[in-house]
């Protein structure tokens, strides 16, 4: 019977540490520094790939991750989670036909996620008459950043 070495548990409860910092703490930030991206589709792309793995802690920290970020940034409430799955339902499937291209099933997934929830939350700013969000230069960069970061893991 193999057993983990000490530094290997540690290391591994300060990985999970550290990604559980940055979900709850992460949206607060962007709260406060408008310059940093919101990673939207990032954290959709990680939620759909939780659903095809079964892995529930990746469904769990994106889940906690859009809730944070609707809520500290006055976000009408699950419209991410509603975008991510219409992404999963309707588009990840076909994407699946991509096999050979590992770079584009991601960034595809990450820029339809971003581009389906912009369009819902246009949709519900015109239907309910709020002003969620003003459409500007800082939404296409943490476009840009978002498929960047997708390109880079």
């Amino acid at each position: 019977m193999q057993h983990s070495s000490p530094m290997k548990f540690m290391m591994q409860i300060l990985f999970w540490l550290l990604i559980v910092s940055f979900v709850l703490f992460y949206p607060m930030l962007i709260s406060f520094y408008v310059f940093l991206p919101l990673l939207i589709g990032l954290m959709g792309y990680i939620f759909i790939e939780g659903i095809e793995q079964g892995k529930w802690s990746y469904i769990l920290l994106s889940f906690i991750y859009f809730i944070n970020l609707e809520v500290n940034l006055s976000l009408p409430f699950f419209l991410i989670l509603v975008a991510v799955l219409i992404v999963y339902m309707l588009f990840y499937g076909t994407l699946s036909h991509l096999k050979k291209c590992k770079i584009c099933r991601p960034l595809l997934t990450v820029f339809l996620i971003d581009v389906i929830y912009l369009g819902i939350l246009l949709a519900y700013d015109f239907v309910f008459g709020t002003s969620s969000i003003v459409l500007d230069t800082i939404l296409l960069y943490s476009l840009v950043v978002d498929l960047l970061i997708v390109v880079v893991i």
